[in-house]
């Protein structure tokens, strides 16, 4: 067991991280930032609704890129804490490790079915995400405007109401609608069992680290620090939603909205606080 790291990084990533509109890791600095913070001991973890599918192919990718070792302390929590996974070697390089999942809060056969048939019948703007093991979600098509999704996403929220209702689910899922998707989620699943995942994943390797800051794009992403604040740790939290006040919380945040008009989106702010706490720790 080593001594308890200076800082850790607990970070959604749709929006803070990855760019809504292309998906990816946009912003240079990104990548190398958070490797040299993983390099100088420090946890990082992705605690997401995407899939560990999506970390996989879209985000550790980049991270290798910028030095990445299998080593280094960083780790992926998928689905809002039903999926996680640790770094492993491929031949010297790094890979991600088994992916781990919680059954117990997966969704029906017979919700899933549901998803799929949802999907088809709005085909023209959202996709059935194959990737998801433990929630399901209907992504927006890339090259569909954003404003032609939001436009129709109340219908689509309406239809697995309806489903939800039909199959007598309502005491145990749940809909979030966000920004690109509508997700269908256990309703014991979020970004603070994500934050519960994260600290058993680091304690069985180092003690966690004192101070933590998130960041997120939802309101759901305020769990993330309030799940950590009431395990006794201190936190600070930053919002980068385009939209919204900020709660009355017990802990920090740093509110900052994008100006999309400048050319600045949420993953241009995060990357600049993250450029700042790897200067602080002079790595």
């Amino acid at each position: 067991m080593t001594a308890s790291p200076a800082l850790g990084l607990l970070l959604d990533v749709d929006g803070p991280l990855s760019s809504t509109q292309t998906r990816t890791l946009r912003v240079p600095s990104l990548a190398p930032d958070l490797v040299a913070i993983a390099q100088a001991g420090c946890p990082v973890v992705f605690n997401t609704g995407r899939s560990t599918d999506f970390l996989a192919e879209r985000v550790i990718p980049r991270l290798a890129e910028a030095g990445l070792t299998p080593e280094d302390p960083v780790w992926g929590v998928g689905e809002k804490g039903g999926t996680w996974f640790s770094l492993a070697s491929a031949g010297g390089a790094v890979a991600v490790g088994e992916t781990h999942r919680d059954d117990d809060i997966a969704p029906p056969a017979a919700l899933v079915e549901a998803g799929r048939e949802i999907a088809a019948r709005f085909d023209d703007v959202i996709f059935f995400d194959e990737t998801k093991r433990t929630m399901i979600s209907l992504e927006q098509h890339v090259e569909v405007p954003n404003e032609t999704f939001v436009s129709r996403r109340t219908e689509i929220v309406a239809a697995f109401e309806e489903e939800i209702d039909r199959l007598g689910l309502a005491a145990s899922m749940t809909i979030y609608p966000t920004v690109i998707s509508v997700d269908v989620e256990h309703v014991a699943s979020g970004k603070a069992l994500g934050a519960r995942r994260a600290l058993e994943l680091i304690s069985a390797r180092m003690d966690p680290p004192r101070w933590w800051f998130t960041a997120g794009d939802s309101g759901q992403d305020y769990d993330m620090s309030a799940q950590l604040h009431e395990s006794g740790f201190d936190t600070t939290h930053l919002d980068v939603r385009p939209c919204g006040t900020v709660p009355d919380v017990p802990f920090r945040v740093i509110r900052e909205q994008p100006r999309f008009d400048e050319g600045v989106a949420e993953d241009d702010i995060t990357a600049r606080h993250i450029a700042r706490l790897r200067s602080e720790l002079g790595c």
